[in-house]
């Protein structure tokens, strides 16, 4: 009996995934990728921890059809994604269901070879199951035990009723309806505890004796390090859970001599292992929520600048608590970039205004300080929606693009046909060189479209080498215009791609929002067009998502732009052999 429910009979079925067991560095993008190769996908989400931003390694894939949502499910079930075994399940909608535990089994003494889809195999035979779930350590290896959830209760029953003490593999397991933890009473059971920062004058007898008075001890070892720098440690068991409690409220923190016993639960190396890196995620979590708001990141610095200057410069904004010019441990000179942290999130704000002012002739760059795993989040969630807005059409693939002028780059070969749309992020070109359809067989200016001759009224396209025609109502003129008296004549302005790098700052600063994109996309595709020819399109789409202070660096520093299409380079990449 299959284990998938089918969408025509079961109330539970929709057009909506659980995938699970994810890696954290699995990201929208890739998920859409893989399922939208099966149906139509309508969104995607990896749910993330609220403070770290780090997935929680499980998301939701919606699918616009059940039946492609059922396919999916099929085919990508255990499969690796990110190269880890996903589990994929029905999306429950009952938040009720789910805490109940109504139809939930647990199975204990699972055989390591056991895994996920092994343990629903054997279990789908007694009906639909929601989710089927082997507990493993971080290395993936089973613990020896597991859940299986049915959409019936009276489903479980019967897998209880038959599989319990049954053999599964080359164990005989139990089988039992799951009860929550918080049902189960008592907490956590142990007699066995760790002792560490034992002084070394102490003997094994005096270990033993230290802890006798608590209860009745069944096993008691010392491990004495032989480096003479270091402190012991030790385990202690005893005969009842309550004496080894007594144990660690006694003597935990407790002074000899001019140590301080440390006393607590014994752990295993996975479970200690969890618990400091939760700790260490929530000292983490606890110093961005700190900063929060108040710390900023400054780019793009003269290099001679100073934490003073750096201070300085930002101290009309509020009391600032530091600041900080990062140096390189090599060079002993400054990275180019700092941090400055004020008292208050408006101060901060403030702040943020000097975004793209000119300092020692360098645009700065100004913004709130991002963690690089959640900058790098914020990319790729851009390019999920772009993705997800244009179905099956490349991620930068969602806008024109504006031919370069040849007249200003004659050694660069085009790569369209004149026909074709081009994928690129830019809009039509502005500025004062505007080509205009040629009329064919014509001498000296344009002429006009009479009646609709040739059958291209109303389109406009790239003329053949040789035939380029230019409109006579902009700057340079290639008819045969009108006269005008000296006098009257203006110097014409310098086109923006022919100023320097600090003017042309200027000057696109100057434009409205709309136009700063495309303006800056005609400086830098050239740039990008020297390195990767064949990739400059996409690649240049990419680096348009950067800041204005950020793209202005990588015009004038062309070692900063080299690592950007690198990275960009290694992105699309990673999306190919993903598809793939």
């Amino acid at each position: 009996m299959s284990s998938v429910p089918q969408a025509s009979t079961n109330l539970l079925a929709s057009a909506s995934l659980y995938v699970g067991d994810l890696s954290p560095d699995v990201p929208e993008a890739k998920l859409y990728e893989i399922f939208n190769n099966i149906g139509q996908v309508q969104s995607v989400r990896v749910l993330r921890d609220v403070n770290t931003r780090r997935s929680l390694g499980y998301a939701y894939v919606n699918f616009h059809r059940v039946d492609d949502a059922e396919k999916a499910l099929e085919i990508w079930n255990y499969k690796e994604i990110g190269g880890r075994p996903c589990r994929i399940m029905w999306s429950q909608r009952n938040p009720e269901l789910r805490r109940s535990g109504k139809g939930n089994i647990f199975v204990k003494n699972l055989a390591k070879e056991i895994d996920h889809e092994a343990l629903r195999d054997t279990f789908s035979r007694f009906g639909t199951i929601l989710s089927c779930k082997v507990a493993t350590n971080s290395r993936g290896e089973s613990l020896g035990y597991g859940f299986v959830h049915f959409q019936d209760e009276a489903q479980a029953a019967t897998a209880v009723a038959e599989c319990s003490g049954r053999q599964i593999g080359s164990n005989v397991v139990t089988v039992a309806p799951f009860v929550a933890k918080v049902n189960r009473g008592g907490g956590a059971k142990f007699t066995n505890i760790y002792v560490k920062s034992i002084p070394r004058d102490i003997t094994e007898d005096a270990f033993q004796k230290m802890f006798a008075e608590y209860g009745k001890i069944t096993s008691s070892k010392l491990n004495v390090t032989q480096d003479e720098t270091k402190t012991n440690f030790g385990f202690i068991n005893f005969t009842t859970h309550e004496e080894a409690k007594a144990a660690i409220e006694g003597l935990n923190n407790k002074e000899i001599g001019d140590k301080r016993l440390f006393v607590a639960r014994a752990q295993k190396r996975e479970e200690r292992i969890k618990e400091l890196k939760e700790r260490h995620e929530q000292a983490k979590a606890e110093r961005q929520l700190k900063y929060q708001g108040v710390n900023l990141y400054i780019k793009n610095l003269p290099d001679a600048y100073s934490e003073a200057k750096l201070r300085a410069l930002f101290a009309e904004f509020g009391e600032i608590t530091s600041a900080t010019v990062m140096i390189d441990a090599k060079t002993k000179k400054s990275k180019g970039f700092g941090f400055v942290c004020f008292s208050t999130p408006e101060e901060a704000m403030r702040a943020v205004g000097l975004n793209g002012s000119m300092i020692e002739g360098k645009p700065l760059y100004v913004a709130m300080a991002q963690r690089l795993a959640d900058r790098r989040q914020q990319i790729e969630q851009n390019m999920a929606r772009r993705h997800m807005a244009k179905n099956q059409v490349p991620i930068y693939a969602n806008a024109t693009f504006a031919m370069p002028n040849p007249r200003m780059y004659p050694n660069q070969p085009m790569q369209w046909a004149p026909n074709q749309p081009v994928p690129m992020h830019m809009g039509p070109r502005p500025g004062p060189y505007q080509l205009v359809q040629a009329a064919t067989g014509g001498r000296g200016g344009p002429r006009p479209n009479r009646g609709g001759r040739g059958g291209n009224r109303g389109q406009q396209r790239f003329p053949q080498q040789g035939q380029q025609r230019f409109n006579e109502n902009v700057r340079n003129q290639r008819g045969h215009p009108q006269q005008q008296p000296p006098q009257q004549q203006q110097a014409p302005p310098v086109p923006l791609e022919q100023l320097s790098t600090k003017d042309f700052a200027k000057a696109v600063a100057a434009l409205p929002d709309d136009k700063r994109k495309p303006a800056f996309g005609e400086r830098l595709y050239p740039l990008v067009h020297a390195q990767r020819p064949t990739m400059a399109p996409k690649i240049t789409g990419m680096l348009l998502e950067m800041e204005d202070p950020e793209i202005i660096e990588l015009l004038d520093n062309n070692e900063s732009l080299l690592k950007k299409i690198e990275e960009a380079l290694q992105v699309l990449q990673e999306s190919a052999s993903e598809q793939a």
